[in-house]
């Protein structure tokens, strides 16, 4: 007999026990765990295949979005099932999401968001040269979305000119990423050399727009490109994970039509909930395909 409170259920094989079912994670739309878990096995064909062979960070949030005691968790959880692949890398074990019960399993433990790097792991656990590029548009208040999709163009227009294709994904949180598709063949800090130019270059030419530093001081009105994101030990939200702030948004895959519609006009692109990305999905289907 399962314990009070908890559900056993069969997942592609394995037996799962899920707990606290009718917790409310996100009390400003009273969504609860059993959504949460609901969401993730609906949109795991799309976001399991950005999260394969990619070591795992988790944001955790034990009581819900409004409970300060959110954690990061890194390391493969105490108690975690003898299936969960995992890999050890700089003194840390990090599990694999392979599948909707490695997803499920973690999911399970209040873990809403999900970041992965920008590298893969081969089978033999190394570290592979990052298969992509992400650049992280942070825009800095009264700057939001309209802002990032201006400056979204302007990259999108120059990075053309060297042949990379960006894909747009709006954070879910407060600004963009932008991937782009690489061949494995530079190195980390080369791709981070490489988005720091970029981003140096871009507030050269739009002074008013674009920051490169980090100076927060600096940030007001501001689109920050962080280019540090493609440290080797940085992480970045893996798309289609929910995020962990007060409402449940996603960061959600876009097509550049919105973008356009959001840099001609202030309030045309706004962040994306969980139930919307859903239907889009069945809509479009991954609008990051191209990008694996």
């Amino acid at each position: 007999m399962p314990e009070p409170g908890t559900t056993i259920v069969q997942i592609e094989g394995r037996r799962l026990k899920l707990s606290s079912l009718d917790k409310v994670m996100y009390p400003a739309t009273e969504t609860t765990k059993a959504e949460v878990l609901d969401y993730y096995a609906r949109i795991a064909p799309v976001m399991l295949p950005h999260l394969a062979q990619r070591p795992v960070t988790r944001v955790r949030w034990p009581h819900g979005v409004e409970d300060p005691t959110m954690f990061f968790e890194k390391n493969l959880p105490s108690g975690a099932p003898s299936w969960l692949r995992s890999v050890a890398i700089d003194d840390v074990t990090y599990p694999f999401v392979d599948d909707l019960p490695a997803l499920t399993y973690l999911a399970n433990l209040n873990s809403l968001e999900f970041h992965v790097p920008q590298w893969q792991v081969d089978e033999d656990g190394d570290r592979l040269n990052p298969d992509r590029l992400v650049i992280d548009l942070d825009p800095g208040k009264p700057a939001g979305l309209h802002e990032c999709a201006v400056v979204a163009l302007h990259l999108r227009e120059r990075l053309g000119t060297l042949g990379l294709e960006l894909f747009p994904v709006t954070s879910g949180s407060k600004g963009m990423q932008l991937y782009a598709a690489l061949g494995g063949d530079l190195t980390s800090e080369q791709v981070r050399d490489l988005a720091q130019q970029l981003a140096q270059e871009m507030t050269k030419k739009h002074p008013d727009l674009v920051l490169w530093k980090m100076t927060k001081s600096l940030r007001p009105g501001k689109v920050f490109l962080d280019w540090s994101q493609n440290v080797a030990a940085k992480t970045t939200i893996c798309p289609y994970s929910l995020r962990g702030r007060e409402l449940p948004r996603v960061a959600a895959p876009r097509t550049w039509a919105e973008i356009e519609a959001g840099a001609e006009r202030p309030g045309a692109l706004e962040h994306v909930m969980f139930d919307e990305v859903l239907d889009r999905v069945a809509e479009h289907g991954d609008l990051l395909a191209d990008l694996l």
